[in-house]
């Protein structure tokens, strides 16, 4: 009997592994179905920014990290925007946000000058750095959630102390593309990359975050709290090089005729480079000029149109729609940027501000829904392909041991032109046509102050050219 029991025992055993193996079998087909979106997703992301060489060189690393930056940054946005924008009445919400401005970018334009040197002076932490800004900003996410509950004004330093973290990362961020490039990798092409990858995050992020806003206010705020802690991790993971100074020297933004020729070997007043050239000059007063009407767009039609929605649509429909448009035209021209690589920056640059200006007077003179969502697309496709011009020339005329703080120097200019036209805009009365045509003035005045500056560059040539993909 023992001897009979024993192989049914057995037999029962082994059935019962049986049947659990054929259960098993179909869980992990179903478990496999169900990761296969996220993490073919994923591997489908991690090919696209390590291609080229960009994984070896640490550059898919970077614009992963731009990415994370990004989409933490518009959960903080969406989140302020409900706050101190659309759950008040219009003239309250205009002086909430010039109060906003006033606390947050006041300071910033400030300290901004001292952001491009003070890295001169601290190469070797760029990582830390980056990392040190994620974190920041994931520590007042949730110092700004505690106010938006209580409506206390904690929040508006605490709005500031992120607005510096986000500007001071970029102008970081500007400073390390150089020594993650690629063999034969243009500084265009890395920046265009870099570029794309914030902005395919930031398309994802912000419906994402307008659904939390949903669930509560403080959940947009939880989220990029998330976000920024992992972006922090991920800044300690860029290769070392990016902490090396090796190699480099302090750029100073001047192109007169006694500094046109790289390092001087005599002592002179200011320290550092000593020439970025006349065209890189020249086509930072162009860039500069564009960046000040998308700060003045930002501000000027966030009310505009929140007072005066577009035909037949809500308020936020319509700011929605101009939001969609700005960003499928900075989307393009970092395409087309790409495409184009380095031929004739110059011609590029006058050629796209003048497009800009044309579609600033035209949407002045016969102003309505279509051109204003036209003119936000022409200003975000010129900004992306004239900035991207900006870095062939900068990659093309500046010596290689100053070019990293060039970038630096230069992406700091920017970013205060766009504090400058952000505040244009808060202050400008909410009549389309006089708003836009100020627009036009300051833009008219940036081409006409450069164009002949850029053209004559064109037509006399300039330096070799560095290595350009």
């Amino acid at each position: 009997m023992a001897a009979a029991r024993t192989p049914q025992g057995a037999t029962g055993v082994g059935g019962g592994s049986g049947r659990i193996t054929q259960m098993t079998g179909p869980v992990r087909a179903v478990g496999r179905a169900l990761h296969l979106p996220f993490t073919g997703t994923a591997r489908g992301i991690r090919k696209a920014t390590h291609a080229h060489g960009a994984g070896e060189s640490g550059l898919g690393k970077l614009i992963e990290l731009h990415a994370v930056n990004g989409a933490g940054d518009v959960m903080i946005t969406v989140a302020l925007a409900s706050t101190v924008f659309f759950s008040v009445p219009t003239d309250e919400a205009r002086g909430r946000v010039a109060l906003y401005l006033a606390i947050t970018m006041a300071p910033f334009t400030v300290l901004a000058p001292v952001i491009g040197p003070l890295l001169d002076r601290l190469p070797h932490g760029r990582r830390a750095a980056m990392a040190g800004s994620m974190l920041a900003r994931a520590m007042l996410a949730l110092i700004i959630a505690g106010a938006v509950a209580t409506g206390s004004l904690e929040l508006y330093p605490a709005a500031l102390g992120v607005l510096v973290a986000s500007k001071g990362y970029g102008v970081v961020r500007s400073a390390v593309v150089p020594r993650l490039l690629p063999p034969r990798f243009s500084l265009v092409k890395a920046n265009s990359r870099v570029t794309l990858g914030g902005l395919l995050a930031t398309g994802i992020a912000a419906p994402i975050g307008a659904g939390l806003q949903a669930v509560g206010p403080r959940w947009p705020l939880y989220g990029a709290f998330v976000i920024f802690i992992a972006g922090t991790f991920l800044s300690f993971s860029l290769p070392p090089k990016v902490d090396s100074a090796k190699g480099e020297d302090v750029a100073l933004l001047a192109a007169d005729e006694e500094h046109l020729h790289g390092p001087h070997v005599k002592p002179v007043k200011r320290p550092g480079l000593r020439t970025v050239g006349t065209a890189v000059t020249h086509a930072l007063g162009a860039n500069a000029a564009l960046r000040w009407l998308s700060g003045f767009l930002t501000f000027f039609l966030a009310f505009l149109l929140r007072e005066h929605p577009l035909t037949g649509e809500s308020a936020a429909v319509s700011l929605g729609l101009v939001a969609v448009s700005a960003g499928a035209g900075n989307a393009l021209g970092t395409a087309v940027g790409a495409w184009l690589r380095s031929r004739a920056p110059e011609i590029i640059i006058v050629t796209v501000v003048a497009f800009v200006l044309g579609a600033a007077i035209t949407a002045a003179i016969f102003f309505g829904a279509f051109l204003v969502a036209c003119l936000t697309a022409v200003a975000g496709f010129s900004q992306a392909l004239s900035k991207l011009s900006l870095d062939a020339l900068i990659q093309r005329d500046v010596p290689e041991l100053v070019r990293t703080s060039a970038f630096a120097r230069s992406e700091t200019l920017l970013q205060v032109s766009w504090v400058f036209g952000g505040a244009v805009g808060i202050v400008m009365p909410l009549n389309g046509y006089l708003g836009l045509s100020v627009a036009a003035a300051v833009v008219a005045a940036g081409w006409l102050a450069t164009a002949k500056g850029l053209l004559s560059s064109a037509r006399h040539g300039s330096a070799p050219k560095a290595r350009v993909a």
